[in-house]
């Protein structure tokens, strides 16, 4: 028996030590390698030095670090650490994305319907309100000159006149090119002037397929020309000079190869062309699909619920599987005489119907257990990424108002049109102020605006006459009975004016106040009188006496 004065004196154990412990590696795997001279390079090992953080140069450097996105691990060595310029990328992927854009929206039920959503919700059923806002001095507009434009501007957009295909109106060319520009990423016009617009106005708009636009075809600046990235022709600036276009759509199945090669392509000067996208950065000189984040997980999604339908026709049809004890059975019968080319065991199922199996055969019924109790929740969180990546709200794309609140629905929808806003007015100023002014220039040119006793306005003049406002469509009111309330007593406080709630009906006011002339005028013409129309206060009394009478 060992004293306990004696077991202290006693020195810790040789065979111990921390600093090994501590290490994390194979102690004894290092002290082989280490006892025998090469053994790392035979093995094909090469030894790990530690790196430990990085000084400053300096005394008092500092540790050095960076961004955590910027790591490069097991986790991000997929992610890309390089940047190219928007041209670059765009150059790679457009043709590809575009027509993947365009197989979707053929195909696709959800991106057909954002289609339809783009179009109603910017340009809607009777597209933007022209409004002439002429003024002979700040106080006192010039009427007849804003009558006499405005008649003119109707008759441009009528169909048959300003497209020079005679297809179409105004409404339907903004429909159109909204469409394209958020199909395939940017929309493409060729203005035709003179005899060739085939109307009074000497001027005509030609819908093209930006297919056309020669996205292979690019130059570098040197020698004094222009450089050319993707068909559009620009200066040192960024500025388009010209445009390339195809002579024939590359797509089309009549045109010969002979006669597409001798015209491979058209320079179109930029002045002839209305060529619009949504920039997402600088330098950039084409669009890409308004859809391209989103698009991956639609075409997956599709495939997912196609799956899901078949999976789901097959376990709705009573199927199974013929089994024996030596794996051997004759073709059953099964009223006819046809038999099975490789005498396979096969049996005709009918509604109503029962039939037997000969001796030692069994029926091994296949049921998919398909689609599962998540399918619902697992596409709905889908749809959540695709409304997120197109920018409206779910439940508009999808349909669906399943446990949706008043006040849910409510924020949604007003931010969804505050996104709707933001696209009509980029539209407006892209598309048709370029219009408008191409528009006025030639008008007055051909003297086709002119003044109740038939004089035309002068062409002098084309600055003055030039002001005017567009009204884009807006939207009926959430809650109309509140909505309207809060807008009375914002304009009684002086915090609004009749004319922004006005616009924000889609109405101006001027029209709005001569219609409502007009209106008063017709009734005591006719001698219709109107009960007396209550005020808000009465309303919402009305509106709570009638919620307690119907609460039980």
């Amino acid at each position: 028996m060992t004293h306990p004065a004696t077991a202290a004196a006693v020195p810790a154990a040789s065979w111990y030590n921390a600093g090994n412990v501590a290490t994390k590696s194979s102690v004894v795997l290092g002290k082989w390698l280490q006892q025998r001279p090469g053994a790392q390079a035979r093995a094909g090992l090469t030894p790990i030095k530690r790196i430990e953080p990085t000084l400053g140069s300096g005394a008092g450097g500092r540790q050095k670090r960076n961004y955590a996105a910027a790591q490069i691990n097991r986790l991000t060595q997929g992610w890309t650490t390089t940047s190219g310029s928007a041209n670059s990328d765009i150059h790679r992927s457009l043709d590809a994305v575009r027509a993947r854009s365009r197989k979707l929206a053929n195909d696709d039920e959800y991106v057909k319907k954002w289609l339809a959503m783009v179009t109603t919700n910017v340009v809607g059923p009777v597209g933007f309100r022209f409004q002439a806002r002429v003024y002979d001095n700040p106080a006192k507009p010039d009427t007849f000159a804003n009558n006499a434009i405005e008649m003119a501007w109707d008759r441009f957009c009528k169909k048959g006149v300003c497209d020079v295909t005679g297809r179409m109106g105004m409404v339907g060319l903004q429909q159109l090119a909204i469409k394209a520009a958020a199909r395939d990423g940017e929309f493409l016009i060729q203005i035709v002037r003179g005899k060739a617009a085939s109307n009074p106005f000497g001027i005509a708009l030609q819908v093209l397929d930006v297919d056309r636009l020669d996205t292979g075809y690019n130059q570098m600046a040197e020698k004094g020309a222009n450089a050319i990235r993707m068909g559009v022709e620009i200066n040192a600036y960024g500025r388009p000079v010209a445009y390339y276009l195809k002579a024939a759509h590359p797509g089309e199945m009549y045109q010969t190869t002979t006669g597409y090669m001798e015209h491979p392509r058209i320079r179109v000067p930029a002045e002839d062309i209305i060529h619009e996208f949504v920039a997402d950065r600088p330098e950039q000189v084409r669009g890409m699909p308004w859809a391209h984040a989103a698009m991956i997980r639609l075409n997956n999604l599709g495939g997912y619920e196609e799956a899901a339908v078949i999976a789901a026709r097959v376990g709705a049809s009573k199927m199974g599987f013929f089994t024996t004890p030596d794996g051997q059975a004759e073709v059953v019968s099964t009223g006819t005489d046809d038999d099975t080319p490789d005498g396979g065991l096969t049996m005709d199922a009918d509604p109503g119907t029962f039939q037997s199996l000969p001796d030692g055969v069994q029926f091994q019924p296949f049921n998919p257990d398909y689609p599962t109790a998540m399918y619902a929740d697992f596409v709905k969180a889908n749809l959540r990424g695709v409304a997120s990546g197109l920018g409206v709200a779910y439940h508009t794309l999808a349909n669906d108002l399943e446990g949706v609140s008043f006040s849910s629905i409510r924020s949604g929808t007003l931010e969804e049109r505050d996104a709707w806003m933001l696209i009509q007015e980029w539209f407006s100023t892209s598309f048709l102020d370029r219009v408008h002014a191409e528009f006025m220039q030639s008008a007055l040119a051909f003297g086709q605006i002119n003044m109740p006793n038939g004089s035309a306005l002068p062409m002098a003049k084309l600055d003055k006459f030039s002001a005017h406002a567009w009204q884009p469509r807006r939207w009926e009111w959430v809650d109309p009975l509140k909505d309207i309330e809060a807008d009375i007593a914002a304009i009684n406080a002086c915090l609004k004016s009749p004319q922004s709630v006005a616009a924000k009906l889609g109405w101006d006011y001027e029209d709005l106040l001569v219609e409502i002339k007009a209106a008063t005028d017709l009734r005591k013409t006719i001698g219709v009188e109107l009960p007396n129309t209550p005020n808000p206060q009465q309303l919402a009394a009305a509106a709570g006496a009638a919620a307690s009478a119907n609460t039980p």
